[in-house]
């Protein structure tokens, strides 16, 4: 159902702590120009966590208007399962094309909870959904037991394998086929994830390199590995910078460096400052200046 680069966005604050829906425009176009296949909201990246339940449906709308048709997800991370039906009903009446659904993020579930908790969600929106697997952020493993149930439910689709173990990859498929939509969802994992027959990629630092991720994806889907893998190898320095607990501070430098946004976060979060942004921002900088030439697609 869905495959490709799928661009985890980051959201736009004014200097007065509103949504800045031009600017989101703006940079989420520069992605569909490059050639993304559809876009994320409200996720991690997107501070998801910090936003109203109407603030994200400003995003979904903005990501809306200029996706051109491409499929445009809304993320479910809230605390109580009761929130994220409510979500997901407003999410399926605003025209989400599906939903990237978090297990309870405050509360760690046990495997009964999370199967319960995640079809109750589904059933509200009643939209195809993404499982996000990322027993190291969110505390909760999506295991194969768990998939073995979720896969009797047709609302599942999909899953953004971020458990950082690249094994992961071959089991699923070993063990499900196509039944699911495999994403890699680890920036510095997506090349081995690819290779290893995920479909997709649910990526970050995409929002300010999209040229470069869509001709690492690309090239791996035409089977042009060694071309790839050399994109890659320069990317890898930046693609490390999505696995922190400062990824949305690292990333949204990283956009201001390159496509001249603002790295404005919503508190607690506050932009880097001090060693960390000179360290990121020079880590940046060295990428931009030694950056390859880009092969014909």
């Amino acid at each position: 159902m869905w495959s490709g680069v799928l661009p985890a966005v980051t959201s736009k604050f004014t200097d007065d702590d509103r949504l800045d829906h031009s600017e989101m425009e703006r940079c989420f176009s520069l992605l569909m120009e490059a050639g993304c296949d559809g876009l994320i909201v409200a996720g991690s990246l997107g501070e998801g966590p910090m936003l109203s339940h109407d603030e994200k449906l400003e995003v979904l709308k903005v990501a809306q208007g200029v996706a051109g048709g491409k499929p445009v997800l809304l993320t479910i991370n809230e605390a109580a399962t009761r929130e994220g039906a409510a979500l997901a009903k407003r999410a399926a009446k605003a025209g989400a094309d599906g939903l990237m659904l978090v297990p309870s993020p405050i509360y760690h579930t046990d495997p009964e909870e999370t199967v319960t908790t995640l079809k109750a969600v589904a059933a509200a929106g009643d939209l195809p959904v993404m499982i996000y697997s990322n027993r190291i952020a969110y505390r909760v493993d999506v295991t194969s037991a768990i998939l073995s149930e979720l896969a009797v439910d047709d609302h599942f689709v999909a899953i953004k394998e971020s458990s950082d173990d690249i094994r992961r990859t071959t089991d699923i498929i070993n063990e499900f086929g196509t039944r699911f939509d495999l994403f890699t969802g680890v920036d510095n994992l997506a090349f081995e994830a690819l290779t290893a027959g995920a479909v997709g990629w649910v990526a970050g630092l995409v929002t300010a390199f999209p040229k470069e991720t869509v001709a690492i994806y690309k090239l791996v889907l035409a089977g042009r590995y060694a071309e790839a893998l050399e994109i890659y190898r320069w990317f890898r320095p930046l693609l490390d910078l999505d696995v922190s607990t400062y990824l949305v501070q690292n990333i949204k430098l990283a956009e201001v460096l390159e496509i001249g946004t603002n790295d404005r976060v919503r508190l607690p979060r506050q932009p880097l400052r001090g060693e960390r942004r000179a360290s990121v921002e020079k880590t940046v900088r060295d990428a931009i200046a030694s950056r390859p030439a880009l092969p014909a697609l």
